[in-house]
Formats: C-alpha cells, sequence, structure tokens
C-alpha cells in the first residue's frame, strides 16, 4: 500500500452483514452503518466504538444517508420504508413507506425540508418530510435507480441507473429534462460540481464522465483505465474531482481531461469518500466488518504543497468556460418554496403508514461523551454564528495522525479496552432496546445476547467469500516453512532449518501452482484467439469445453459489460453455466453468475414470456420456430435458475439480497 494512503481502523459494525454505509460530508468525521440485524448504527470516524444505535426497521437496511448539516439521518429498508431520524434529540421523525422493492440510493435537498429515494422498483420519490406524504413520483429509469443527488440549487435531481442511463429531473415541473446516454455500463454514482453548472458520473465501464448542465452535451471522459467506478467526489473548492474503484483511487480535471495523480490503496470495494480538511476519507465494509482509511492529499497533486488551513472558496467559476453558478441561496420563505415544487395528486392515497411505526423506533446511546461532542443539540431559532460553532466539535478538527501506532496513550488504550466491547454494537440486536441505556446495564445486556450471535454466521459457512486482500482459501502460511515447536526448556526460537532448506520448502509446490496457471493462460490465449477472429459463439463454445469455472468466470466478467454481444444463441448456451456458478462455493463466482442472469433477464425476459405465450402461427415460418425454439430452452433454464432462488433467497448478507433482487426480476417471466 502506497505510504500516501493508509488503513485508518477495522472494526465490527453489526450482528449480521454490513449492507451499506455513508460517510458525513459536511466534517467528514461521522459514519453511518445499516446492516442485516436492521440497526442504523453511528460512528466517529477512526473510533471503533458505535455512539449511537438506531432500531426500528423490519427488514435489512440498504442505503443510507446523511442530512447536509449532518443533523439529520435517513435510511432505506429492503421492505421500502424509509426512517428519518433526528441525531440531536435523539429520536424518530418520520417512517415514510411507498416504494414496492429495496431502497437503493437516498439524498437530502439542500434546504433539509425535503428527501429523495431511488429504488430496485426502477421509481424515485421526493418526500415532504414536515407533511409525512409523497409530493412526487418519478418515473423512467428500466432498472434499479443506483444513485441520486440533488443540485446545490436544489431545483433538479440527478439520476443514475442500472440500465447505464443518467437522467436529469426538474422538480418545480415535476417533468424529466433529459437522458445523458453514453455510458455503456451501469452508473453507480452522480455528482454535481459545487459552483458550476456540471455534473460527473461514474460507470462500471471504467469511466466518468462531465456534462454541461446548460447545453446538457458531453464535456469530456476519462480514460477506462481503472476499475469500475463506485464513488465519485469534488474537492470542495471545485478545482478536481476524485474518483474511486476497487482498490485504486484517482484525482482528475475535465476541462482538459486528465489524470493529475493516481494511488494503488488496497481499500478493495470502496463505499464512499469524503473530504477532511486536507484529508481524505475511504469507508468500505465486508460481511460483518467496517474499515476506514486515509488518504494525505497534500501529496497528491494538483493540490501538493499547499498548506490545509487555505480554503479559498471561489466567487466564479473555476473553468476558463464561463459557465453559470448555482444560486445556493435559500428561498426567503418557506411558503414560496413549497409553491414551487409540482405536487402528484394520484400518489398521497397509495402511500401507507404504519401508526405504529414510530413507537418502535428506539435510539440507543451507546458512548454518551462522543454523542454531546459530535451530536451537540444547537437552537433552532440561531442562525450564522451560533449554529456553526458546535456542528463540527475542536476534538474532531485534528487530522488523523500519520503514523499508525504512535497515537497518544490515553487514545490508544482506550480503543483497546474498547476492541472487545464492540459486541456491544452486538447486544443492540436484542428484541427491545430502551433509549439511553446506562452503561453497567449495558454490558449486562451484551453478555446475554451474545449467546445468539453464531446462529446467523452459521448459515453462509458453505461459502467461500470474495476478498481482494487475498486469494480464496490461501493462506501465506501455506508457502512458509513450518518451524518446529519449541519445547518447554527453549522459550526462544533458534533456526532449525538452513537456508537451502528453507528455500526448498517454499519452493515446493510452486511447480504444480505454476503449471495450473500456465494452463489457464493457455486456455484463455485460445479463446482470446478465437474471440478476435469475430466467432464469439465459437469463443464460448470452446471455453465450456474446457471445463474450467474460473475461464468462464474470466469470460463472463467481460461479458455483462457489453451486454451488446448478447443473443438468445448466447443465452442458451450459457444459462447452464451460469446455473452452476449460481450454486458455486466461491461467493465471487455467484456473483458473476447472477450478474449474468441479471443480464439476461434484463435483455431477453420480456422476448421470452411473450413468445412463449404467443399462439402457433399458420404456415411454416422457420425463423419464428427458431426464436420459438431458443426462447423455451432459455426458459426452461430459468425455471431451473429459479429454483436455486428459491432455496437460497433466505439466506442473509449481500448473497441473499442478490438471490432476493434476482428474484423480483424473475416476475417477467410470469
Amino acid at each position: 500500500m502506497d505510504g500516501t494512503v493508509r488503513k485508518l481502523k477495522e472494526f465490527v459494525a453489526h450482528a449480521g452483514n454490513v449492507n451499506c454505509l455513508a460517510l458525513g460530508h459536511k466534517s467528514g468525521r461521522v459514519m453511518v452503518t445499516g446492516g442485516d440485524d436492521k440497526k442504523v448504527n453511528m460512528w466517529a470516524v477512526g473510533k471503533p466504538n458505535c455512539i449511537m444505535s438506531l432500531s426500528g426497521h423490519t427488514s435489512p437496511v440498504e442505503a443510507v444517508r446523511f442530512g447536509n448539516a449532518e443533523e439529520m439521518v435517513v435510511a432505506g429498508s429492503m421492505s421500502g420504508a424509509l426512517k428519518i431520524w433526528d441525531l440531536e434529540a435523539a429520536k424518530i421523525v418520520r417512517t415514510l413507506t411507498g416504494h414496492k422493492s429495496n431502497i437503493k440510493s437516498l439524498d437530502f435537498h439542500p434546504y433539509g425540508d425535503f428527501v429523495a429515494s431511488g429504488s430496485l422498483d426502477t421509481n424515485i420519490k421526493l418526500w415532504d418530510i414536515r407533511r409525512k406524504g409523497c409530493i412526487f413520483t418519478y418515473k423512467g429509469h428500466s432498472n434499479c435507480v443506483n444513485c441520486i443527488r440533488f443540485s446545490p440549487d436544489g431545483r433538479w435531481i440527478s439520476s443514475a441507473g442500472e440500465d447505464g442511463l443518467v437522467k436529469l429531473w426538474d422538480l418545480t415541473a415535476g417533468k424529466l429534462l433529459t437522458d445523458l446516454k453514453q455510458h455503456t455500463g451501469p452508473v453507480n454514482a452522480v455528482e454535481f460540481h459545487p459552483n458550476e453548472f456540471l455534473l460527473a458520473s461514474g460507470s462500471s465501464d471504467r469511466t466518468i464522465k462531465f456534462w454541461d448542465l446548460e447545453t446538457f452535451q458531453p464535456v469530456s471522459s476519462t480514460d477506462g483505465d481503472t476499475g469500475s467506478i463506485r464513488c465519485i467526489f469534488y474537492h470542495p473548492e471545485g478545482s478536481c474531482i476524485y474518483g474511486a474503484s476497487q482498490d485504486t483511487f484517482k484525482v482528475y480535471g475535465w476541462e482538459p481531461s486528465q489524470c493529475y495523480d493516481s494511488l494503488s490503496t488496497g481499500w478493495g470495494k470502496i463505499a464512499d469518500i469524503s473530504i477532511a480538511q486536507s484529508q481524505l476519507i475511504g469507508a468500505t465494509f465486508h460481511q460483518t466488518n467496517v474499515s476506514t482509511y486515509v488518504i494525505d492529499l497534500q501529496k497528491l497533486q494538483p493540490l501538493g504543497g499547499s498548506p490545509p488551513e487555505v480554503v479559498n472558496p471561489p466567487a466564479t467559476p473555476q473553468s476558463n468556460s464561463g459557465r453559470r453558478s448555482f444560486c445556493s441561496e435559500r428561498p426567503p420563505t418557506q411558503s414560496t418554496k413549497q409553491a414551487n415544487l409540482k405536487e402528484e395528486p394520484e400518489d398521497p392515497p397509495q402511500i401507507t403508514e404504519d401508526p405504529g411505526a414510530d413507537a418502535v423506533s428506539l435510539a440507543d446511546i451507546k458512548d454518551p461523551s462522543d454523542y454531546k461532542e459530535i451530536f451537540r443539540p444547537k437552537y433552532k431559532l440561531e442562525r450564522e454564528e451560533q449554529v456553526s460553532k458546535p456542528c463540527i466539535p475542536p476534538i474532531n478538527m485534528e487530522p488523523f495522525k500519520a503514523p499508525p501506532d504512535d497515537s497518544p496513550p490515553k487514545t490508544s488504550v482506550k480503543d483497546e479496552k474498547e476492541d472487545f466491547p464492540v459486541h456491544i454494537v452486538k447486544h443492540i440486536v436484542g428484541p427491545s432496546v430502551q433509549t439511553r441505556v446506562p452503561s453497567a446495564r449495558a454490558n449486562k445486556n451484551t453478555t446475554s445476547v451474545v449467546k445468539s450471535e453464531p446462529l446467523e454466521p452459521a448459515k453462509t459457512q458453505n461459502v467461500i467469500p470474495s476478498k481482494r486482500s487475498e486469494p480464496a482459501g490461501i493462506s501465506a502460511d501455506d508457502f512458509l516453512p513450518k518451524p518446529e515447536l519449541p519445547s518447554m526448556a527453549q522459550s526462544t526460537a533458534q533456526p532449525t532449518m538452513s537456508e537451502a532448506e528453507a528455500i526448498s520448502s517454499i519452493v515446493k509446490g510452486h511447480g504444480s501452482m505454476v503449471a495450473v496457471m500456465g494452463n489457464r493462460h493457455k486456455n484463455l490465449q485460445i479463446v482470446r484467439a478465437l474471440w478476435t477472429g469475430g466467432n464469439i459463439k465459437t469463443a464460448i463454445d470452446s471455453a465450456i469445453g474446457m471445463n474450467d469455472q474460473a475461464l468462464m468466470v474470466d469470460l463472463l466478467n467481460v461479458l455483462v459489460t457489453k451486454p451488446a454481444l448478447w443473443n438468445l444463441d448466447l443465452c442458451s448456451i450459457l444459462l447452464p453455466q451460469l446455473k452452476n456458478l449460481m450454486t458455486s462455493k466461491y461467493e465471487s463466482y455467484v456473483q458473476v453468475g447472477c450478474s449474468a442472469v441479471k443480464v439476461v433477464l434484463k435483455n431477453f425476459g420480456s422476448l421470452i414470456k411473450s413468445n412463449m405465450v404467443a399462439p402457433p402461427s399458420l404456415g411454416v415460418d422457420i425463423t419464428r420456430e427458431e426464436r420459438y425454439r431458443r426462447c423455451k430452452e432459455c426458459y426452461l433454464y430459468l425455471t431451473d435458475v429459479r429454483q436455486v432462488l428459491d432455496s437460497k433467497q433466505s439466506m442473509s448478507g449481500k448473497m441473499g439480497s442478490t438471490y432476493r433482487e434476482l428474484k423480483i426480476l424473475m416476475g417477467c417471466l410470469d
């Protein structure tokens, strides 16, 4: 890992698998996580102890987001329900329902009175927090909505979809402004420039594209020389944009398109990034663990060498393009703002709210001292001076220390003591937790509930998780010489091997591994030669005949990013292989298989269904008969895949969520 980036902390965040997390983008020092245990937990970045745990959801939490001032948080669940919490008052504000499937993305309006949500049901909803209702439903995406963002002036919403589209919506008119269509893969992130009329979108096609919001035309695009773009974030001054992908971090400019700097981070599948003064904070999760990373931006271009205290927000756009700037001042009255939003008359009657939902929603403060420092209550009637001062406490203003093990004893000792009671977070999985539980009682509850924790991990013991930090099922210790156990009289380890013996022990088995990898490389070269020759079907037939699942995974990783290459012939050939991958013990194989099945259902589900239910034609139509035969084969294979989904959709964690999403998509065949 590069010296500019280092791991800050790793800790157990939930009793079940973590599904989502978000950093506070105002201070960069707070974090919220949601998991399969139906909890929403609050954290201070760099500390392993939970500050506060929010309960009340009846299904796993799939999306979380802080308010712009970090005084509120919204969480969306698998059932389609939203809960909004006031962190200063430590209480539930609203429970909103209306989505028909998992909520995947959330954002607060710049003025704080509205929330937008994007769902697996392909819809975007705009909610009025005060009136407990849905103002408008925006329909247009054909697949899951991965990310939504309000513009700095609060007049537009930008949405990024699994369908590869970026859409721009006008809130006041209640309609679609434009589609931005140049991405060739799912779009994972969108972000408005803090000043200019400029939008950035990051996609699985490995590029970040920039769009002029006056002409709705592309400005530039980055080279696809990195992995799938998972997070993007503009520098607060708008001078550059940060792009985060798996194990990689890059700094880009857009006029002209250029990469200022690049880092290999080793952070895996990054979930969110934010800026705290001169440092960039990255957060990622895997199973029940959350990890945080810190990057020193002072060592990266184009900001290298500038002092961290210098903050000079520009009054005009940063580029020489002469673009307009967003006007982010709030309208003078509540009534004018309210009147400017177009309302949808038919939606409010469809919204159903559980009258007892708020009653069972509790806030359990786990660390009162950190809670008072970070979420210190503010006076509602005071505006600029008094409100801004306590928003970020002085304790959080210091940058994170560069050497990870040189922290003062008072901090490290406290953190070490709390590393074991991290299970404090796990006790909140219990059936009922009271608000503001005293510490003695919390410890008592911890011991009583820990007994039931092994039940949940036991469901996924037969699946080898996909880790990027080390190969699945392989430990570095397997390749090192095994030292002899010291006798009782010998407490100090003494060398028992000569250098030649140690090298011989390490090299043992290397030949067989080289042979396996060499054979796989040769097979890939054969498939590549057939592929580049223009006969993709022959290349895939050849790969299937080699009977190597790892080879199929490599091939499918390419195919899922190029849906235009798929046809019914390819579907009928690949679906049996996809079923085998979905029953594999390797999580990475299962994920690739599910992604490929999703491509089939998205592009051919309606075609297969229409051919299966269409009445027989009169006369002889060879083309139609051939299409019907292919569709019937695909339908039968998909029926087998559905049986796999039926048996596995009750699993917990990311894999269970993926199975349930596919089960919903299978509805196009009914």
